[in-house]
């Protein structure tokens, strides 16, 4: 693990790092590693699985969360946006595809949670749903925080925004040009998010170069009326490798 973590971070070195291709995002459907956004949304997305999906609707969503999850279902109908399905794990999301060597943790644990998914009880924790709209590598999270998350009285602890952040970037990048690891995120807040209330995160990929994807968001409320935050982020591209057939 450490070897691994040594070999990304010397990728991060500019003599180390190689000159990938300059992509815009919207412009061309492939990753700088020739991986198509359509297959790796499909492998994102399985057609038949037995995993349990946590960004369905639960009795815990509010009317606000409801209807607009409503409304993107809708537009997802039409093969513009995706709805992206929710395991508990990552590792559920990229079956079929091996780390770089190091990266891979071993372990004999079989209950593998994402941070995101911790909070089992509907309604406690972290209530939400992306949408990904691959022609335009942006996304739409859906994000109610539970009273598990709460920092000032009645509101959503920072770091729980920030989370959700990263989480939305992370699964944008992946889908958008196989960035896996975070190098950067920066937030300022501007207002506190109401504890069982919908904020909405606006994550774009702004651009594709040098092996990083650089990501913007706005979090805000539903009217638009109020911002809670705003962040940017910055991706490491890592080429995943397809599992030989067995």
């Amino acid at each position: 693990m450490r070897r691994g973590f040594q070999a990304a971070a010397g990728l991060l070195h500019p003599r180390a790092l190689p000159r990938a291709p300059r992509t815009l995002p919207g412009l061309n459907s492939a990753s700088a590693f020739g991986s198509s956004t359509d297959a790796l949304v499909s492998r994102f997305c399985p057609e038949k699985t037995d995993l349990k999906d946590y960004a369905l609707p639960n009795a815990s969503w509010c009317p606000d969360m409801l209807s607009l999850y409503q409304e993107f279902l809708e537009k997802s109908n039409s093969g513009s946006w995706i709805k992206l399905p929710s395991f508990k794990s990552n590792r559920d999301h990229i079956q079929g595809l091996k780390l770089p060597s190091g990266l891979v943790a071993a372990s004999d644990k079989g209950d593998w949670r994402i941070f995101t998914r911790c909070i089992q009880v509907a309604g406690q924790g972290y209530e939400y749903v992306i949408f990904f709209h691959p022609a335009k590598k942006k996304s739409v999270c859906l994000f109610q925080p539970g009273p598990y998350l709460e920092g000032a009285p009645g509101f959503a602890h920072g770091g729980s925004l920030a989370a959700m952040m990263d989480e939305t970037f992370s699964k944008t990048a992946y889908l958008a040009g196989e960035g896996l690891l975070t190098l950067s995120l920066n937030i300022r807040f501007k207002n506190l998010i109401p504890v069982g209330s919908l904020a909405v995160l606006n994550v774009q990929v702004e651009k594709i170069e040098d092996q990083k994807l650089y990501m913007s968001c706005i979090t805000q409320s539903r009217d638009q009326q109020t911002v809670f935050a705003k962040s940017s982020g910055v991706f490491l591209q890592l080429q995943l490798e397809e599992e030989s057939p067995p």
